[in-house]
């Protein structure tokens, strides 16, 4: 790599803060507080989901977002001091979501002696994390994963992170025919005058453009809540009695649901959900280099970044939440303020950790409304698909074999999901598919039918169709895979696919020190 390609991945347009700037205290924590309200409608969503499809009572579901928050809080600070050292937000992940509810669902529909539906199938869900995680743990610090990086051209990785914004192109916050557009278009145009007309004009409104939306659609919504123009069913109501209405500080503390139950077939599930994970988390860690500037991560770094997310989904698991996985929003946000600081993500990290123990701080953060959060996924979305996008300034548009892959990559990214979403389970999915007429004239041959071939024959085939319904459900990780082997099944030269130029642009394997190497390593150096 030569000193002129170093110089010039390093400098980015427009970011204020670099990943090892560490801006003063005060600032900090004002910033990393803003990347943490980038992503607080995903990481109150999904416990949200999963709270109603448990049937959980009103004052558990407190306690479960907290707990949402502490692990968000806990496993970002791994990330950033001991994983990818990149300044990612961690949090719930939605590519989890669906082998989630297709657990409680059978769980809940079946029904548990001497315990309640939410807790036996919260229990249930946490085994199958944790069984799951460890493989991911596994796959990550023992170098598998980082092995998929020699297959990845900028053809694969373009229409993937692209995918990461398209996939909430849908999302309620944003279609539902409730909605208060007036909310929504508020909210987005303020993030858009902030950071894209008033930058030159002040500091703050380059630095605090999320922070300064929301207060101020928030404030708007209040009020108009507060003198009846929005009433109880509005969409852009914010019901601030319910802010009180909990616990101040709550009992978040290790197995507090219990002991974790395993089974087989929803561990199988669920490690549909966390390969579709891992996929999503790859694109992030290009997207967060690209953006920063940075050379695009080296092996090490992703197999360190993947297996910290593995322990943390282990210990989320452990406190009994939905996972935890890298977050797309806080990537977006740094495109929108161009602060990319390590430091301040790691501030933010501890200030949610302790806001996630306060009852009062989960409920005010649930009275933002749906039309302001889905002016937040407009503009940080948007920002993630020209990302994505960017990437192809690498390689050679005018060859046919790349415009076919990167287009088809994204027209079945976003096809197949919506396919998908026809079903509204795995459960749904293998009815719709008939899988039982399917495999039936196998199991019920002789000498199969009534024996334990059968049995194992019908639990691979429903591991299957879940696996299929799971990652076919995450526009991401479809489109990713297509591109993944179209790219590397298609003839195509390495400058025409873009590799020649990103071997030259990506790190060495000794520019990643991991934890060991700068605590236990240079600890040995010195003696």
């Amino acid at each position: 790599m030569t000193e002129d390609d170093t110089v010039d991945r390093e400098e980015a347009e427009g970011i204020e803060y670099g990943i090892e700037d560490r801006p003063p205290l005060g600032e900090s924590t004002v910033l990393g507080i803003q990347h943490y309200l980038t992503m607080v409608g995903a990481n109150i969503a999904v416990p949200l989901i999963l709270a109603d499809a448990m049937g959980m009572p009103g004052d558990v579901t407190a306690q479960f977002i907290g707990t949402f928050f502490v692990v968000s809080g806990i496993a970002t600070l791994a990330q950033t001091t001991f994983g990818n050292r990149y300044p990612i937000v961690q949090g719930a992940p939605f590519s989890m979501l669906a082998p989630a509810l297709a657990i409680i669902a059978v769980v809940t529909a079946g029904g548990v002696q001497g315990q309640p539906d939410w807790q036996a199938a919260l229990l249930q869900l946490q085994g199958a994390i944790i069984v799951a995680a460890a493989v991911q743990v596994a796959m990550g610090y023992f170098g598998l994963v980082g092995k998929l990086r020699r297959f990845l051209s900028p053809v694969v990785i373009a229409p993937t992170i692209a995918l990461i914004g398209l996939a909430l192109f849908d999302a309620g916050q944003i279609t539902d025919t409730d909605q208060s557009w007036l909310l929504l278009g508020l909210t987005l145009g303020l993030i858009l005058l902030f950071s894209q007309y008033l930058e030159i004009r002040h500091r703050a409104f380059r630095l605090y453009p999320v922070l300064l939306a929301i207060g101020i659609a928030w404030i708007v919504a209040a009020v108009l809540s507060a003198t009846g123009v929005f009433g109880g069913g509005h969409p852009g109501h914010v019901p601030l009695g319910d802010v009180t209405d909990v616990d101040p500080l709550l009992p978040i503390h290790p197995l507090q649901w219990g002991v974790p139950e395993f089974t087989t077939a929803f561990v199988v599930g669920m490690f549909a959900g966390v390969l579709a994970s891992i996929v999503e988390s790859i694109g992030d860690y290009y997207a967060v280099a690209n953006l920063t500037g940075s050379a695009a991560p080296s092996e090490r770094r992703i197999n360190h970044g993947i297996g910290m997310e593995g322990v943390m989904n282990v210990f989320s698991g452990v406190m009994g939440t939905g996972g935890s996985t890298s977050y797309s929003e806080n990537i977006g946000a740094i495109g929108l303020t161009g602060v990319a600081s390590r430091y301040v993500v790691q501030i933010g990290a501890a200030v949610m950790l302790v806001a996630g123990f306060v009852g009062y701080f989960g409920q005010l953060i649930a009275t933002i409304p749906d039309p302001i959060v889905g002016g937040l996924f407009v503009a940080m979305f948007a920002q993630i698909v020209a990302v994505g996008i960017s990437n192809l300034k690498h390689v050679d548009l005018e060859s046919s074999r790349n415009v076919f892959v990167v287009g088809f990559a994204l027209f079945v990214g976003l096809a197949v999901p919506e396919y998908m979403a026809n079903f509204a389970d795995p459960i749904a999915f293998r009815e719709g598919i008939e899988l039982a007429a399917t495999i039936a004239p196998l199991v019920e041959a002789e000498p199969i039918a009534g024996t334990a071939v059968a049995v194992w024959i019908e639990a691979i085939a429903q591991a299957l169709a879940d696996s299929v319904f799971i990652i076919g459900s995450t526009g991401m990780a479809v489109g990713g895979l297509a591109a993944l082997v179209l790219d590397n099944t298609i003839p195509g030269t390495r400058e025409e696919r873009g590799l020649a130029q990103w071997e030259r642009l990506t790190e060495d394997e000794s520019e990643f020190d991991s934890a060991w190497d700068r605590w236990i390593g240079s600890s040995r150096d010195g003696d």
